[in-house]
């Protein structure tokens, strides 16, 4: 049976590089930062860790030999994650893009799309639990479940406010009014479509313990948004772990500076 975990507390690489280095990172429950200079290695040890759990979250198979994960509880056999990536590169097979959406033109297009299908899965989830709860009188609990999604829309709504783009709220899908216009998500800008992404990538896990990879996520956002990224994550969802590399000192300007580790403080 499938045991799923709170968090990963260590992570062990045998051999970075050709058994060059050797990893040993101790991890935080909730916010785990990577840095370091150009070239040192951040991305290759992020990309190991996920990778080595990519097959269904799987703990105990991993694809990667000699990357060893210890989770909390010590027993679990997998692990619920996501990966956000800042790169937003053109979709190379154009023809299949057209098939599932013609406005789709780029890795991060493609990213919200699968997004906005579980956005819906997530609402009608929601939406049976309202129900449920309605039905045996626990208003108080069916108000709770709806909160999430409200903030969710207040976020967004708060950081695009500048540009003058609020959420449809009447509608299932996301959508966006601006001047009288009705925007879809791939009509965003990079960095509003990046800040987009991650904030629904965490509001759709529902409040469940899971891990968060980000990879430079500080691209194309504004710097006020770097600096509330962490912050917005842990609201929307106070049980997910986060492990990100970053080169920004904005991501940890709000009260994360101990939660930074060098890479070299964690080679052996």
């Amino acid at each position: 049976m499938q045991k799923y975990a709170d968090y990963i507390r260590q992570i062990e690489i045998d051999s970075l590089w050709s058994g060059r280095k050797h990893i040993v990172w101790q991890l935080d429950p909730h916010v785990n930062i990577l840095s370091g200079i150009n070239g040192v290695g951040k991305s290759t040890i992020l990309n190991k860790i996920f990778r080595s759990v990519c097959t269904n979250g799987d703990l105990k198979n991993h694809l990667i030999k000699g990357v060893h994960i210890t989770a909390e509880p010590e027993d679990a056999t997998h692990v619920r994650f996501d990966i956000i990536r800042s790169l937003d590169s053109p979709v190379l097979d154009m023809d299949t893009m057209n098939l599932v959406d013609s406005r789709i033109t780029s890795a991060l297009d493609f990213q919200l799309y699968h997004l906005q299908r579980k956005y819906l899965d997530y609402q009608v989830n929601i939406g049976n639990r309202i129900i449920v709860a309605l039905q045996e009188g626990h208003a108080d609990a069916a108000q709770e479940l709806s909160k999430a999604k409200t903030r969710f829309q207040d976020i967004v709504d708060d950081l695009f406010e500048e540009t003058g783009k609020k959420i449809v709220r009447t509608e299932n899908e996301i959508r966006f009014s601006q001047i009288g216009e009705t925007l879809v998500p791939y009509q965003l800008s990079s960095g509003e479509k990046q800040m987009l992404a991650i904030l629904l990538t965490v509001l759709v896990e529902d409040n469940q313990p899971y891990v968060l990879f980000m990879d430079e996520p500080e691209v194309s956002l504004h710097i006020e948004w770097q600096k509330r990224l962490i912050e917005l994550i842990m609201e929307l969802n106070p049980q997910v772990q986060i492990i990100l590399t970053t080169h920004s000192p904005a991501v940890i300007m709000n009260g994360w500076v101990d939660n930074v580790t060098e890479v070299s403080d964690i080679t052996v």
